[in-house]
């Protein structure tokens, strides 16, 4: 097949793609789904996919990225075929200054690999880390290599504390969140959630409350969160419901799941409500509850109350952050979100792939997603959109993305 036949029916088939699915979830987000009577939209560009990521490749090493971009748009359905030995979950996204973050690829129980990306461009850093984390504020970054976290003001800044690790030294790392003043660590594992000091490792989650003979700390869909002002931790996973502590892990306070399973949690930028999703197959339930009910919180498990806030009602959420005025939230379906603290829903951009880490530029301009696609995207929050195959509400423009694969001989920017 000629080039500019590939390119014809990619740009022309994808186009169409993107204005029928939008127009269908614009009709189903208004008028209720089941009104909707039309086909589901289909789109029909996998056989070209092999050809487009060849052409891809070509346009990388040649330098010409951009005008590759304008001619091929980037699109998720098509090239599902691409990942199924390809792609890679991607975590643990920090924001550090400018256009510059620093990720993960891998998940906890993986061998995984830090990156650095500075406009656009990808450095491998030092084989040893093994988790990467950022404080909510004052910018301490933690650094996990083998027995060890270390905390340095700034990113290559002065190390300001380090714990050595005894008994959780071996346990793969979910997530890692350092305390504004580099105090403490909070441990995010699927063998127990830990508060790290100089003093202890000690479990906050779960906990043994009956005195159980057979009782172990293992957990699944484990997550955690911490205040911006770091008065509060909560914790919560798959068998065990969110649990408001404070900074020393002593239980202030429950919020039970409206879905099946607690599966994330995200305090507002200002700290001013909580939100806890909880989630069963592929979809969710988000509430909000307000900084007065922190302190004594019970909300029962699928119990309809004035107590919470309805955020959403869909989404299963794997990632989130919070600008001063809503929340963006990433779900199973690889759509992204923003929710305002009453629950509307203010736009949404899709992705594809299940959203796997999220991180926001101190100006809140820049977004950058990733995704189990092993696919990271930089995106200009409000700037207009830049084609027609964007599928989304949202005002958005995404500036690339990068195809992070395993076994590729380089990461390919589209």
């Amino acid at each position: 097949m000629q080039n500019t036949t590939i390119q014809e029916e990619w740009f022309s088939k994808g186009e169409r793609y993107a204005t029928e699915i939008n127009e269908m979830v614009d009709f189903g987000e208004k008028n209720g789904w089941e009104n909707w009577k039309g086909e589901e939209p289909e789109d029909k560009r996998s056989n070209l996919a092999e050809s487009v990521f060849n052409l891809l490749k070509k346009a990388n090493q040649n330098g010409d990225v951009e005008n590759f971009r304008a001619n091929f748009p980037p699109a998720h359905t098509p090239i599902i075929p691409l990942l199924e030995n390809r792609s890679q979950s991607i975590e643990q996204l920090h924001f550090i200054s400018g256009e510059k973050i620093v990720f993960m690829t891998g998940t906890s129980y993986e061998k995984r690999q830090a990156y650095l990306l500075d406009h656009g461009q990808v450095t491998q850093l030092d084989e040893n880390i093994q988790a990467i984390g950022k404080s909510k504020q004052n910018d301490v970054f933690a650094i996990a290599t083998p027995g060890k976290i270390s905390l340095y003001k700034g990113w290559e800044g002065a190390l300001i504390n380090e714990f050595e690790l005894n008994q959780t030294a071996e346990l793969g790392i979910t997530e890692l969140i350092p305390f504004n003043d580099g105090s403490k660590v909070l441990l995010v594992t699927s063998f127990g959630i830990y508060l790290i000091s100089q003093k202890e490792e000690k479990l906050i989650h779960p906990i043994n409350e009956d005195d159980e003979e057979d009782w172990t700390p293992d957990i699944d869909m484990e997550n955690a969160t911490l205040s911006n002002d770091n008065s509060y931790i909560v914790v919560g996973d798959q068998s065990y419901d969110h649990r408001i502590l404070d900074p020393e892990g002593n239980t202030l306070g429950s919020i039970g799941a409206q879905s099946s399973y607690p599966h994330f949690c995200l305090f507002t930028k200002d700290d001013s409500q909580l939100i806890t999703n909880s989630c069963h197959f592929y979809n969710g339930i988000t509430i909000g509850i307000n900084s007065g009910q922190y302190e004594g919180a019970d909300i029962e498990a699928y119990t309809e109350s004035d107590d919470y806030t309805i955020i959403d009602e869909e989404m299963r959420v794997y990632a989130g952050t919070a600008t001063k005025d809503y929340y963006i939230l990433g779900d199973a379906y690889g759509y992204i979100k923003a929710f305002d603290k009453d629950g509307k829903q203010l736009w949404r951009h899709f992705f594809g792939s299940s959203i796997s880490g999220m991180t926001l530029s101190d100006d809140e301009k820049t977004l950058w997603v990733a995704a189990h696609s092993g696919i990271l995207h930089q995106l200009k929050l409000d700037k207009g959109r830049r084609d027609t195959h964007t599928i989304g509400n949202g005002n958005h423009y995404e500036e690339f993305r990068l195809l992070i694969w395993k076994d590729e001989p380089q990461i390919w920017k589209w």
